[in-house]
């Protein structure tokens, strides 16, 4: 009966604040520390005026072995139940991870490391070898591509592995049984599919012409044909350049990721595809085309034969050599 009069009376006491005023007040909960040494924190930030009060409240409401670790912002005047109720329910602090579409691990590695408080390089170099343990299998070579591209929350200091385990259940999340059952149908790995998409998305400016772009790649890997995908050839050089020349194309000709030079698909995703990217591999339209050419704009011309092509990057180049005069004619 004490006991039960004791925690009324304090839980009176805990909702007596004072209005808020001010800024909010940040407080960091260290792993490991004591209750006693978040309550000293919590006075110490002018949130608790009676630091033991506050724990005997704690105690009572059997809350003082719950705190979680991490960054939490109160405002000022909080009661003292907000305060308890967010320690406990580690309601952290988190800041937004945006990851767009097409990315690469290398392009993804200064975005996590601002997140994670680790150094660039050596995200990377955790992405890209074998450190990150993760529950779920990848069909590989490695994690590119099956980071999935979204917006994420994380509280600052996560671990690196934890940003995988999301960003790999997310990816995870999007093989609905049916996706995976149309996969089956066309006779493809998930592999195959993700690498497919990956370039598909790298090629693609405009999501409605997807489609369209996959059926290319789907008629020329059916016909035998090399992909002759300028995105992979990017991949194998690290990355984007102002124009892909020929002596650069033949420098990495060697690489298994040079698809004018080496038929089929290559070892692995060049990226990570979105949604719209995995349907368009997963539902191409049915055309007879075999080849493109991006216009300035970004939309495409496809053609079916090499000479409606040849016509197609004939025209496409008059019209960027017409923008590079107005350029330097304003």
């Amino acid at each position: 009966m004490k006991r039960a009069l004791a925690c009324v009376l304090l839980s009176i006491l805990a909702g007596c604040s004072p209005p808020p005023e001010g800024p909010p007040v940040q407080v960091t909960v260290p792993a490991g520390a004591s209750f006693r040494e978040v309550v000293d924190t919590l006075h110490a930030r002018g949130l608790v005026s009676n630091p033991k009060l506050f724990r005997g409240y704690a105690r009572l409401r059997k809350d003082d072995r719950r705190v979680h670790a991490g960054q939490y912002v109160f405002p000022p005047g909080a009661s003292w139940s907000r305060l308890l109720g967010d320690l406990t329910a580690g309601r952290v602090v988190t800041e937004a991870l945006t990851i767009p579409e097409g990315f690469t691990l290398k392009q993804m590695a200064p975005r996590i490391a601002v997140i994670t408080g680790m150094d660039p390089d050596s995200v990377l170099a955790s992405l890209q070898g074998d450190s990150v343990h993760i529950p779920w299998e990848v069909p590989g070579p490695g994690l590119e591509g099956y980071l999935f591209p979204d917006t994420y929350r994380f509280a600052p200091g996560v671990p690196l592995a934890e940003v995988v385990r999301a960003m790999v259940a997310r990816y995870r999340e999007v093989w609905t049984d049916e996706r995976l059952t149309r996969m089956d149908s066309l006779g493809l790995s998930e592999r195959e599919v993700v690498t497919l998409a990956s370039i598909v998305q790298a090629e693609s400016r405009l999501p409605d012409e997807m489609p369209l772009v996959a059926s290319v790649f789907h008629n020329r890997l059916r016909l035998r044909y090399p992909l002759q995908a300028d995105p992979t050839v990017l991949y194998a050089l690290g990355g984007t350049r102002p124009r892909l020349l020929y002596a650069a194309m033949d420098s990495v000709a060697d690489s298994p990721y040079n698809t004018y030079t080496h038929p089929g698909l290559p070892p692995g995703p060049i990226g990570a595809p979105g949604v719209t990217a995995l349907e368009a591999v997963l539902n191409p339209a049915e055309t007879d085309f075999l080849y493109f050419v991006a216009h300035p704009d970004g939309s495409h011309v496809f053609s079916r034969t090499l000479s409606e092509h040849n016509r197609a990057v004939a025209e496409t180049r008059r019209l960027w050599d017409r923008i590079r005069r107005e350029q330097n004619n304003p």
